[in-house]
């Protein structure tokens, strides 16, 4: 083929318009994917930082100043000494999960033969410190609306309180969260803390559902077994509680241990009222 003068333009003009597209496609290449990454960085950075990190046996700090649903400097040791506590580390204008987490600790609540604010307190913390106690008395008449049992105003309470010392309750239960700067929302983990009248970590339990004989074990083992039914006692020699999953398990040694005796003891009776039986015969054929 013999390329004429109307060619040669034609495949220079090409060349041209290439050597043009490459500077927009190398720069569209650079700009796009750059700041994504670093968006994806940042939010897996933050979300490292969430999690719960158990320290159980250990001591929540009882002279944390906080606000009530009033307004009013409480100390966080005034809803402790009698009676075991359901801790819950929230915040009130949480778009989703925090209120899948009270609203799955209430369907529990109202399934437990206890109650709110007469066997166990409930103390629930904003970790947001611009929330407002207003905020805290909207929740929590909300929620004391949906458990619907007298008594209970006086054992749930909705705190407030600056970011420091909520940040050191919440390190105290190992309770790790984190605030994304973009959207103001905070990042956290779900679950709630059973603590000891005496304000020691007793039991975790994880996500925004809640079994009502683990709650109800938790709660009765935190109360050192000064709260519960005879059944719930026994339940506790049947049933360990397993830290990595944050239920209680049928402990089948514990079980077998309890067969046995029940078996001791039966076989015990038993030769008793036969031995008894024989010893009556025996007086009457010699009474003959």
């Amino acid at each position: 083929m013999t390329l004429t003068l109307p060619h040669c333009r034609s495949i220079v003009a090409g060349i041209l318009a290439l050597s043009a597209l490459i500077p927009v496609v190398a720069s569209g290449q650079e700009k796009d994917p750059r700041p994504d990454l670093r968006g994806q960085d940042a939010t897996t950075g933050m979300l490292r930082s969430v999690g719960f990190d158990q320290k159980l046996d250990g001591q929540v700090p009882l002279d944390v100043l906080l606000r009530d649903e009033g307004g009013n400097k409480v100390r966080l040791g005034q809803y402790l000494g009698k009676k075991p506590v359901i801790l819950t580390l929230v915040y009130y204008t949480c778009p989703m999960l925090c209120n899948q987490e009270l609203n799955g600790l209430t369907r529990t609540l109202r399934v437990l033969s206890m109650d709110v604010g007469q066997q166990f307190d409930i103390v629930s913390v904003s970790i947001n410190p611009a929330e407002l106690p207003s905020m805290a008395i909207a929740k929590k008449n909300r929620y004391l609306a949906r458990y619907n049992r007298p008594g209970a105003v006086q054992g749930w309470h909705f705190l407030t309180g600056e970011d420091a010392p909520v940040r050191q309750l919440a390190a105290s239960v190992g309770f790790r969260y984190a605030k994304d700067p973009k959207t103001g929302q905070y990042a956290h983990p779900a679950g709630i803390v059973v603590l000891t009248p005496s304000g020691r970590i007793s039991r975790y339990f994880y996500g925004i559902d809640y079994s009502p004989r683990d709650l109800q074990l938790g709660l009765v083992e935190a109360s050192a077994g000064k709260i519960g039914s005879p059944v719930d006692q026994f339940l506790l020699l049947c049933y360990h509680y397993d830290p990595s999953t944050g239920k209680y398990n049928l402990a089948i040694m514990s079980v077998l241990r309890l067969l046995c005796m029940v078996t001791l003891a039966g076989l015990v009776v038993y030769l008793v009222v036969m031995f008894r039986r024989d010893r009556r015969r025996a007086i009457q054929i010699e009474g003959l």
